[in-house]
């Protein structure tokens, strides 16, 4: 009975509302605005290859080099995070995402995308996926895996809304007005959601899931965890730092190709931009639906689940050339990557544990942005030389099985697996 003793209350306050609910809300908001703003990329694409006389893959290497930025610096605003709280970096983060944008509407040299974008973007960026959904997993043990999917499915809420709007504000008043519309709003909305971040019930004297009655060795175990050393010399680490590299890199170089590529088809952009808006939208299912069927079967059934998704949606896209091929691409592809993205912070806690959660979940997040760095900008130089995206899919559908194969392979994590 020992095992299953419950944690006293040691002058926690009287049951009330839960305050976690109001943190998932503020999350929710902040990575539908910086998600929707990074993945816009795609829209930018070619009126910025356009004007200026760029090639594509001149163009989509700054959203490799911001990908690769974002995804180095999830490690370090995931330490920050583990000891200051969200609310200091995601409003640090909130003003340089909207200064970024706001540049970007002055550019006039390749330098300066990538210094805009590539950096000054990309660290707003990084304020985002991984604060937010290391912060829910604090708040949240019973419900982890459906809290964590609600916060995602902000990534896809903001994929819905920004692409399209984006697309709208550039035929109706050209590229540079865009970016200055869209950096002011971004700037005020971020700000104003991340001042409702706590980094933990303690803060406030509740406990996770607003519940007295918690499993005290779950709760212990998870406390004690792996340091962020430890972590990264097991071999579960390396399985699920390549299991994200490998999604990365099918995810990212479809959000910035699948628009460009359906115009080339001869679709129109607001018929293409819908694409990424479907893409966003099933993702957001995608993304509470694997929370909480991970939360049922276990993490790994829903990673494999999740990887066949994908390479059924990327077989297809081999197919597609109508706009209702590409919508049923969309459809599949948003639901499976959805779930995959949802499973990386609860896989992490439950690998690894909390106490250094945000951390070696940025370490693993950056495995996902260096596979898309290194996707994205390798299917624009693909189309550079083929004239086609139909090659750079096929070696992301190649990566999807390794992916997959992997993640069956996936084993809990002990402490003899420290090599």
């Amino acid at each position: 009975m020992d095992k299953y003793a419950v944690l006293p209350s040691t002058g926690s306050k009287k049951p009330g509302f839960f305050y976690g609910y109001i943190v998932v809300l503020a999350a929710f908001f902040v990575l539908a605005i910086m998600l929707g703003l990074f993945y816009s990329f795609g829209v930018f694409l070619k009126p910025l290859s356009a004007e200026l006389g760029w090639t594509r893959a001149m163009t989509s290497g700054a959203y490799s080099m911001g990908l690769f930025v974002t995804g180095l610096l999830y490690m370090v605003t995931g330490r920050l995070t583990d000891r200051f709280g969200p609310r200091i970096v995601a409003t640090v983060c909130g003003l340089l995402l909207g200064l970024g944008y706001l540049l970007m509407s002055q550019i006039s040299a390749l330098w300066q995308l990538y210094l805009f974008w590539g950096v000054i973007v990309a660290t707003g960026i990084s304020g985002g996926f991984v604060p937010m959904t290391s912060t829910v997993v604090r708040w949240f043990v019973k419900k982890r895996g459906v809290m964590t999917g609600i916060v995602a499915a902000g990534t896809g809420v903001g994929t819905i809304i920004v692409p399209p709007v984006a697309s709208w504000l550039i035929l109706s008043y050209g590229w540079r007005i865009s970016f200055i519309v869209i950096g002011i709003i971004a700037l005020v909305l971020l700000i104003l959601a991340a001042q409702f971040l706590k980094r933990d019930p303690s803060k406030i004297g509740q406990l996770p899931n607003g519940e007295n009655e918690l499993i005290q060795e779950n709760l212990v175990s998870e406390a004690r965890g792996f340091s962020f050393r430890e972590a990264i010399h097991t071999k579960q680490f390396r399985m699920v730092w390549s299991i994200y590299f490998l999604l990365g890199a099918c995810l990212l170089t479809v959000m910035v190709h699948i628009v460009p590529h359906a115009t080339d088809l001869g679709i129109s952009a607001m018929v293409a931009a819908g694409i990424l808006a479907i893409i966003g939208g099933l993702s957001i299912v995608g993304r509470i639906g694997g929370g909480s069927v991970s939360d049922r079967v276990g993490r790994k059934s829903s990673l494999i689940i999740g990887f066949i998704l994908l390479l059924v949606a990327l077989l297809w896209l081999q197919l597609a050339r109508e706009p209702w091929m590409l919508y049923l691409f969309a459809i599949i592809f948003g639901f499976g990557t959805g779930g995959l993205v949802t499973l990386q912070s609860p896989v992490t806690a439950e690998l690894f544990g909390l106490r250094a959660h945000g951390a070696i979940l940025g370490a693993v997040v950056f495995g996902t942005t260096t596979g898309g760095a290194i996707g994205s900008l390798l299917a624009g130089r693909i189309f550079d030389i083929t004239a086609s995206y139909y090659l750079a899919f096929s070696v992301c559908a190649a990566f999807t099985i390794a992916g997959l194969i992997l993640a069956s392979l996936l084993k809990p994590t002990g402490r003899e697996d420290l090599v």
